[in-house]
C-alpha cells in the first residue's frame, strides 16, 4: 500500500507488474512498511502480502512501529540483494547498528503484537470502524469514498460525488475541529482531501464510536453552513426561478432536502436577519 497516496488499494497483481518493469530497467523494488506493516492491515502482517504470497519485494524497510516510540528501524533484503551488496567490496558501518537495547525493545514489541493479538484486533476493529464510516457516507454527501484495510482507512471528502471535486477546505476544517477535541487526524492524497485513519494498534471499538460521533457532528455543521450560504444567495436573488433550480440541484441543496420544516424555517430566519444587517 502507498502510505501517503490517499489509502488507495491497488488491485491484486498490480505491484507484480510494477516490480517486473523496475527490475527489467535494472532497479530493485522496495516495499515501505513503516506505516502499514506489523499487522496494521489486519489480514496480513505485511501490507505487501495483500498482493499475494507469490510477491516478494527486493527490499523491505520497517521502522517506527518496531520500536513503539523508541528510535529504531531496520532493513530486510532478499539473499540476492544482500550478497550483491557484500560482494561489491563496499564497507558499511553504523555506530548505532545492532544496538542490544534497541534490539531488546524490538523483540518486546513483536512479542506484544503476538500475545495481545494486535493484528487480529486491527482486523476486527478496522471492520467495525469502516462499518461506522459507511453509515456516515449514507448520511453525508461530503463523503465520496471510504477505503482501506484494517486500521489503515481513508475517507475521501468531495463536493460532488459525480465529478469527485476534492473538498480540501472541508477536510482541513474537520481536522481542525477534531484537534480542538483532542483527536488527531491528518489529510492525505494529492489534493489533501482524504481523512487518514491510522490510529495506535490498541485502538478499540469504543474509540471508533467516539471519533465517528465527533466527525458526524462536524460534517453536519459544515453541511448546514454550506446550505445556509445557498439559502441566503437564493433569498438575495429575489427567489428567481433559475436561482431556485441552481439551489435544488446543488450539493448544498441536496443536503438540505432532508431538513425538517423547523430546520428550514430557522435557516430562512437566519438568512433574513443577515439580509437586514
Amino acid at each position: 500500500l502507498q502510505s501517503c497516496g490517499g489509502q488507495v488499494i491497488p488491485p491484486v497483481g498490480y505491484f507484480q507488474q510494477v516490480a517486473q518493469h523496475v527490475r527489467e530497467a535494472g532497479g530493485v523494488f522496495i516495499a515501505d512498511e513503516v506505516q502499514v506493516g506489523f499487522g496494521r492491515v489486519g489480514s496480513h502482517f505485511w501490507a505487501f502480502q495483500l498482493q499475494g504470497e507469490d510477491f516478494v519485494p527486493d527490499i523491505v524497510t520497517m521502522g517506527k512501529p518496531i520500536g513503539n516510540g523508541h528510535p529504531m528501524s531496520c532493513v530486510v533484503t532478499t539473499k540476492e540483494v544482500a550478497e550483491a551488496f557484500m560482494s561489491s567490496g563496499m564497507e558499511y558501518f553504523n555506530t548505532f547498528g545492532g544496538n542490544p537495547v534497541s534490539c531488546a525493545i524490538g523483540l518486546a514489541v513483536l512479542d506484544v503484537i503476538e500475545k495481545e493479538d494486535l493484528q487480529g484486533k486491527a482486523l476486527r476493529v478496522g471492520q467495525y470502524l469502516t462499518s461506522l464510516l459507511e453509515k456516515q457516507k449514507e448520511k453525508h454527501l461530503l463523503i465520496g469514498d471510504i477505503r482501506g484495510r484494517g486500521l489503515f482507512v481513508g475517507v475521501e471528502l468531495v463536493r460532488d460525488r459525480l465529478k469527485l471535486t476534492p473538498a480540501t477546505a472541508e477536510a482541513q476544517e474537520v481536522i481542525y475541529r477534531l484537534k480542538e477535541q483532542y483527536i488527531l487526524l491528518s489529510a492525505d492524497g494529492p489534493h489533501r482531501n482524504v481523512l487518514k485513519f491510522k490510529p495506535p494498534m490498541c485502538f478499540t471499538t469504543e474509540d471508533a464510536d467516539l471519533v465517528v460521533e465527533k466527525i458526524d457532528i462536524i460534517l453536519t455543521g459544515i453541511s448546514f453552513l454550506l446550505s445556509l450560504r445557498l439559502v441566503l444567495a437564493f433569498i438575495c436573488s429575489g427567489g428567481r426561478q433559475e436561482m431556485g433550480e441552481r439551489y435544488r440541484g446543488s450539493h448544498a441543496g441536496k443536503l438540505a432536502t432532508g431538513w425538517d420544516s423547523s430546520l428550514r424555517h430557522n435557516a430562512a430566519c437566519v438568512c433574513v436577519r443577515r439580509l437586514h444587517h
